[in-house]
């Protein structure tokens, strides 16, 4: 236990309100956010990560999603939609088949920023 934390429980909090006087600049920075939370609102479902994460190793059809996920086709064109939607995925359609990989290479950054966060060691 931290000293002097039994005293305050809220050791993690400033002492007292005082924010600085030059942060106007950063107000207008706030609303660049909404389209970052919608990205990760989309991420946060285990499925569409699964989905992002498969398409960062290989371009796959509906089909192969669906059979490595154990999903049904529509649930899975769901997903795909939704991700289309925020351009995190593009496709191309072969004849019968459509294929699905990621829209670009920040995508597949992402991912992989993501997936060495979670693996280091603190």
């Amino acid at each position: 236990m931290d000293k002097g934390s039994a005293s305050n429980p809220n050791n993690d909090l400033c002492d007292t309100f005082c924010p600085s006087d030059h942060l106007e600049h950063l107000k207008g920075r706030v609303l660049e956010v909404a389209g970052l939370s919608e990205i990760f609102k989309v991420l946060g479902d285990e499925t569409r990560t699964k989905i992002l994460y498969l398409l960062a190793h290989k371009e796959l059809c509906v089909c192969d999603l669906a059979a490595l996920l154990d999903m049904s086709l529509p649930a899975v064109s769901h997903h795909l939609r939704l991700l289309r939607a925020l351009r995190l995925v593009k496709y191309r359609r072969e004849g019968k088949m459509v294929y699905y990989s990621l829209d670009d290479e920040h995508i597949l950054n992402l991912i992989r920023e993501a997936q060495a966060h979670f693996t280091e060691e603190r």
